[in-house]
């Protein structure tokens, strides 16, 4: 059984919002709805002398409506703005010539859950002066106590495969998996009774697809975000196929291509893009596309633990591989690390990510909902291997079956198996 979570979790971004704080003007927060960021952004705010405040305080907001430079110049500095798309541009450009009048460090902490970038509200992306740094449900490594993410220790080859370590933590079995899938990484969620989830599940959905979309968005047939986020959760971890969304959803795949847009824009997806150094010129070159959390995956799905456990589960294979996925990028946002997600798949050949690091050094993951993976379940892994050192050598750093058995071993010349848990407990 995993157990709820008490207490205030350390969030690893945090320090990297404080020293960025140190040397930008503006720092941009941003992330999904209920992922930490009013939490993080008092907490740094105060630490630093600071001061915090909301924009949904109606009377906070309709201050800055009226008289955004009024209201940003009243208070100590760093000043936490929480959710500043509310405001539109105005604030902005007024946080801009603030920023430009005094050219110090650590003016404005400003939060959003909407990707900062894509709000149409704002035209002023505050370039030169700020550091958009995003913040994602909690990670396993952080719920878990790891001091800082374990991928920066995984890439650089620190933590290598072998036999158990004296101390390690004891293996998850498969049941413990499934309930990992199930409760997400929002912090709210870790915090509920089990019988309470689905409640803060259905509220989540119709406060960020039902308000905050439809807010910010010229959206001609709200009514169809909600059924395509329901057929996005159904095609977690596979190839994004707009033809078939459209046919299915009966909307242009214009229509399509602009309601992923947002659901990419308040933090509900991700996309991993195709991967290639011109291994084949058959690559398919369409991203996979995941839901950006398990546990609201496998309520959109309407699955439990014991269904994803059913050996007929369809569902526990796809949301194993976004539970992994979710788990590196939550970690890799952190990381001093610049760490690039990816996947590949030609005709013959795939790989469920592709890790990729500035040097141009590759590690290749396969995702199995298995504990027993056969040896050959790394044949692609071996693939890739295989033709990196031939077009690229050097570039191949390791392929790894993740997986959830209790195996930890090498399978030879840089391929290994590990269970899922050592992304967290290494």
């Amino acid at each position: 059984m995993v157990a709820r979570i008490e207490g205030h979790i350390a969030r690893h971004l945090s320090p990297r919002v404080s020293r960025a704080l140190g040397g930008f003007r503006v720092v941009v927060l941003h992330g999904a709805r209920q992922s930490g960021k009013t939490t993080l952004a008092r907490r740094v705010a105060e630490r630093a002398g600071g001061t915090y405040v909301t924009l949904e305080d109606e009377p906070m907001l309709q201050a800055a409506l009226d008289d955004p430079a009024a209201l940003l110049s009243a208070w100590p500095t760093p000043l936490a703005v929480d959710e500043v798309q509310l405001a539109g541009d105005r604030l902005i450009r007024a946080v801009k010539r603030l920023a430009d009048e005094e050219q110090t460090p650590g003016r404005f902490l400003l939060t959003g859950s909407t990707d900062f970038l894509s709000v149409p509200t704002i035209s002023e992306s505050l370039a030169g002066r700020a550091r958009l740094m995003r913040l994602t449900p909690l990670s396993q490594a952080e719920i878990a106590g790891a001091e800082s993410p374990p991928i920066e220790r995984w890439m650089s080859g620190d933590s290598p495969p072998g036999a158990p370590r004296p101390g390690s933590s004891p293996p998850l079995s498969r049941r413990d998996y499934a309930e990992l899938i199930c409760i997400g990484g929002y912090p709210e969620v870790l915090r509920l009774p089990e019988d309470l989830r689905a409640g803060w599940f259905e509220s989540y959905i119709e406060t960020v697809v039902g308000r905050d979309i439809t807010a910010l968005a010229d959206i001609r047939r709200s009514t169809a975000l909600a059924p395509l986020l329901r057929w996005t959760a159904a095609q977690t971890s596979q190839e994004l196929n707009l033809t078939a969304a459209s046919r299915r959803l009966a909307i242009s795949q214009p229509t399509v291509v602009s309601y992923l847009d947002w659901l990419r824009a308040v933090f509900l997806t991700q996309e991993l893009p195709a991967w290639s150094r011109n291994l084949s010129a058959r690559a398919i070159r369409r991203p996979k596309l995941h839901i950006a959390d398990t546990g609201l995956a496998a309520h959109l799905l309407g699955t439990g633990p014991q269904a994803l456990l059913a050996p007929t589960s369809q569902a526990f294979g796809m949301l194993a591989e976004s539970f992994v996925v979710n788990e590196i990028a939550r970690q890799a946002t952190s990381s001093a690390v610049r760490i690039s997600l990816w996947h590949y798949r030609d005709a013959h050949h795939e790989a469920d990510i592709i890790l990729e690091t500035p040097d141009g050094s590759v590690t290749a993951i396969e995702v199995k909902a298995s504990s027993s993976p056969s040896p050959r379940a790394a044949d692609h892994l071996r693939w890739l291997r295989d033709r990196l050192d031939t077009v690229a050598p050097g570039a191949f750093a390791g392929g790894i079956v993740l997986h959830m058995g209790e195996h930890d071993l090498s399978l030879g010349d840089r391929i290994s198996m590990r269970p899922i848990s050592s992304l967290w407990t290494t």
